[in-house]
């Protein structure tokens, strides 16, 4: 414990000393050198006491002692291998004030502060808080009661991202258990008795999963002290009189047993000896607790409770296999086939992504995905397609978020669903990944996973590591966790020496820098005027008609934001040009309803339109600002125009790899009044153009993806 004892006491005790908190350290007569370190920090921060006990009473014994010694308002119980995001301290001190405002008010303050936080796996690896959504929008967030909002108890039941009112929690009667589990003997109660709650929708807390020693990852005995717990959190409700019936009875009921079950099927932590045993505590627990006039759920759940309640181990066991039902149980087989389908909750992604993880690799499956699951695109389709005709060997699979998506993609592209066990299971399972953004975390590198990260434009904007010295423009990049995700990739594909020079610093890792080309602009530089003819015609542009692609990129903090006067420039133009304008696809929906007269240009929202190598071909002309759009459509050697009103700005904000006004792709300006002669002009300037396609479009001839599968995938060539 002493390798993260360090760091947990620094995110504490790293801000300003404003006399707003104390920290009680408890030394659990530790076998290692946490119990000096805890001394030398006390020696130089006033704010912090040490209690060194005389025998090791265990995590609910350590707590109990600190919370004795405790005189503030609130406590918050933090454990030594944890720590704290930065700012996350005087963000929770703020919302107490005002609970003790509240207080001053003769209005009542908040029992419990309830938190985000942030899962943090052994690789480093992190998720976010996996029950957020059941709490962003409920009673909590204004204040609550867990009966207004019950759904709570489906979320983690640990103290860690609870902080206590203390004349409340000593108030309850409870006590942390002894040994493993020791925290539910504590929320439950106070959840159930806290007369208001507060949610603060912030990651306050890093919490380590499945680290050595963690009891979530080790195997003993003491897995069996939940029972204890158990009969606490009962008696508890029996004191203070919870009716057998009260639903919300029920509701705890139902979340203990979920969690004896969760104990006994995760792998490796009930040791082979006490599975008997540990069943039959579980059935024990609910006859001993079942509430009064209890029903059993539907779908795979209700099995699962039924057999438990029979202590009927060996069907359990064989149900949980995936096995045959029981004789008994057959008839229900078809309520257990809509609990298979839907999601995996996070706690049994976790379990199912670890047992996929004992399969050996598939040698020949590869995973694609673009724009974080959003469809099928960008650089990792066109790797997809390359792949299909060189390497038929390889089977590609997509990852999409939702059916929606999945309907969109084009006819016999296999998919799986984000967070569904055909999901983990080809996550667990793929030798190859292909993705223009980064996987989850979650999803750890096995040995001998190859990773392909391609990115999805060339900058001109400053990218990664770089972002460092520019605060608004990196606002909650978490530099650590960004140099881990690079640590994964085997190579990255590089559009032109540009790119491989800044990529290099801006993402410092040991993969191998493909220079490439992008495979995305293989279309645009192998097109034929049929095919160009073609998407004119899908867009109904008539010949004669200047096509204007208008596609800004984003600005950090402006929401839906155009920075352009798209109905006035339709009206400068004329009837003779079409303005095709696409919205970044971080922006909050389309630029809406754009109305011009008969005598101005058309407008059309294409912010929706799948595929924006189309709307390249369709355009005559692209404008744009700061996007690496003018990098791809540069390919095609057609007019280019930037609008750059807020070049000053940007440079300072977001930061720039070059001088867009001194090495321009065509004709650069900053008022409408220059873009209008710019588009009317035509091709103002391809003297620039030809210099801007000569240092940035070198490697696009239409062969960077076949180049990018030769190197990826050469024992599958066909």
């Amino acid at each position: 414990m002493e390798r993260f004892l360090p760091r947990c006491l620094d995110s504490i005790l790293g801000g300003p000393d404003d006399g707003r908190f104390e920290l009680i350290a408890v030394d659990d007569l530790s076998p290692d050198r946490c119990g000096g370190i805890l001394d030398e920090y006390a020696a130089r921060d006033p704010r912090m006491r040490v209690l060194h006990l005389a025998e090791n009473q265990g995590l609910g014994g350590a707590r109990e002692a600190g919370l004795a010694e405790a005189t503030g308002r609130y406590v918050w119980f933090v454990d030594s291998d944890d720590w704290l995001p930065e700012g996350s301290l005087d963000a929770i001190t703020a919302e107490l004030e005002r609970e003790l405002e509240r207080e001053r008010a003769d209005a009542a303050p908040a029992d419990i502060l309830l938190t985000g936080f942030t899962h943090v796996y052994p690789d480093d690896s992190t998720e976010p808080n996996p029950w957020r959504h059941l709490l962003t929008g409920s009673p909590l967030v204004a204040g609550g009661t867990l009966r207004e909002h019950p759904a709570l108890l489906r979320a983690v039941m640990s103290v860690w991202n609870k902080v206590f009112r203390r004349d409340f929690l000593l108030g309850l009667g409870v006590a942390f258990g002894r040994g493993f589990y020791e925290d539910i003997s504590v929320t439950y109660p106070a959840l159930v008795a806290a007369g208001r709650m507060r949610y603060l929708d912030r990651s306050c807390y890093y919490y380590r999963r499945g680290r050595p020693g963690a009891i979530t990852s080790t195997a003993s005995p003491k897995h069996a002290d939940a029972f204890a717990q158990y009969d606490a959190i009962f008696a508890f409700l029996d004191r203070h009189g919870m009716d057998a019936a009260d639903p919300l009875r029920t509701l705890v009921f139902e979340r203990t047993l979920k969690q004896a079950l969760t104990v006994y099927d995760s792998p490796g932590l009930v040791p082979a000896t006490m599975r008997k045993e540990f069943f039959r505590r579980t059935s024990e627990h609910f006859a001993r607790h079942r509430p009064a006039g209890y029903r059993f759920p539907g779908g795979a759940s209700g099995l699962q409770y039924r057999l438990a309640a029979r202590g009927s181990r060996l069907a359990y066991d064989e149900l949980r296999r995936g096995g045959r039902l029981p004789r008994e149980l057959r008839r229900g087989a078809r309520a257990v086939a809509p609990a298979v389908r839907r999601g995996v909750r996070s706690g049994a992604r976790f379990t199912a992504y670890n047992a996929f993880r004992r399969l050996p690799l598939d040698e020949h499956l590869a995973v694609y995905a673009a724009y974080w699951h959003r469809g099928y695109g960008c650089n990792p389709a066109a790797i997809y397609e390359k792949a299909k005709e060189l390497a038929p060997r390889i089977r590609g699979v997509w990852v999409v978020e939702n059916r929606a998506q999945a309907a969109g993609l084009p006819a016999g592209v296999p998919y799986v669903i984000l967070n569904t066990p055909a999901y983990l299971k080809a996550m667990a399972t793929a030798k190859y990944f292909v993705n223009n953004v980064n996987f989850p975390h979650t999803m750890v590198k096995r040995p001998g996973t190859v990773h392909v990260q391609t990115q999805h434009g060339t900058p001109l904007k400053m990218m990664g590591m770089d972002l460092r010295d520019h605060p608004v423009a990196a606002d909650g990049m978490d530099f650590d966790r960004l140099r881990e995700a690079v640590g994964r990739w085997d190579y990255l594909v590089s559009p032109n020496p540009h790119t491989s020079e800044h990529f290099a610093r801006a993402f410092p890792g040991r993969y191998e820098m493909l220079d490439t080309g992008y495979p995305r602009n293989d279309r645009l530089a192998n097109t034929t005027p049929a095919e160009v003819a073609a998407m004119r015609e899908r867009f109904g542009l008539p010949e004669g008609r200047t096509a204007v692609l208008y596609a800004p990129t984003h600005r950090e903090g402006q929401g839906a934001f155009l920075p352009l006067d798209v109905e006035e420039l339709a009206r400068r133009l004329g009837p003779d040009f079409t303005l095709l304008v696409r919205a970044h696809y971080f922006l909050t929906g389309g630029p809406g309803d754009l109305v011009t007269g008969e005598d101005a240009a058309e407008i059309r929202d294409v912010s929706k339109h799948p595929i924006v190598e189309d709307l390249y071909l369709a355009a005559d002309v692209l404008v744009t600002d700061y996007s690496s759009m003018m990098f791809d459509f540069a390919v095609l050697d057609r007019p280019l125009v930037v609008y750059a009103p807020d070049w000053e700005e940007y440079q300072e904000v977001r930061g720039v790899y070059f001088d867009l006004f001194a090495e321009r792709p065509g004709a650069v300006t900053t008022d409408l009044e220059g873009l209008t002669r710019a588009l009317l002009s035509g091709d103002s300037e391809p003297d620039s153009r030809a210099r801007f396609r000569e240092r940035f479009c070198p490697w696009d001839d239409g062969g960077a993806a076949e180049r990018v599968v030769r190197r990826v995938f050469p024992a599958d060539l066909a």
